[in-house]
């Protein structure tokens, strides 16, 4: 799956919080730029971003449309979640990884984790 660049990840948050498909046009008009940036993006550079985004299988463009209605292939949760599926992978010691990762969650971030390994969580799914 990869990581994202900024301008990639600035474009995939507009997608996931939309309910709906869109054009690169709105796209660009929804996304904040970084501050130091006041320059607004041209189309053509959010087209190319979108474009490097479907290569990736981060997004898919409907060209039933004009223009082009683009939309996010997976959930934001569904990304993190490859991700760290990605970082614990690539680990040499996975339990240290994840004994590192559990010493870092908040309380209540321990309790989700206790209830969704719980053996009445997995009958749920």
């Amino acid at each position: 799956m990869g990581n994202l660049g900024v301008l990639e990840r600035l474009l995939m948050n507009v997608l996931w919080d939309s309910s709906q498909a869109l054009p690169a046009k709105e796209l660009r008009d929804r996304l904040l730029t970084p501050a130091a940036s006041r320059k607004p993006l041209a189309t053509t550079t959010v087209l190319t971003v979108l474009s490097r985004l479907e290569t990736k299988g981060f997004v898919t463009r409907d060209r039933g449309n004009r223009p082009h209605l683009y939309r996010a292939v997976t959930t934001r949760a569904e990304h993190t979640a490859e991700l760290m599926h990605e970082v614990l992978g690539s680990a040499p010691d996975r339990q240290a990884a994840l004994a590192r990762f559990i010493g870092n969650v908040t309380p209540q971030e321990a309790e989700s984790l206790r209830v969704l390994l719980s053996p009445a969580s997995a009958v749920d799914e």
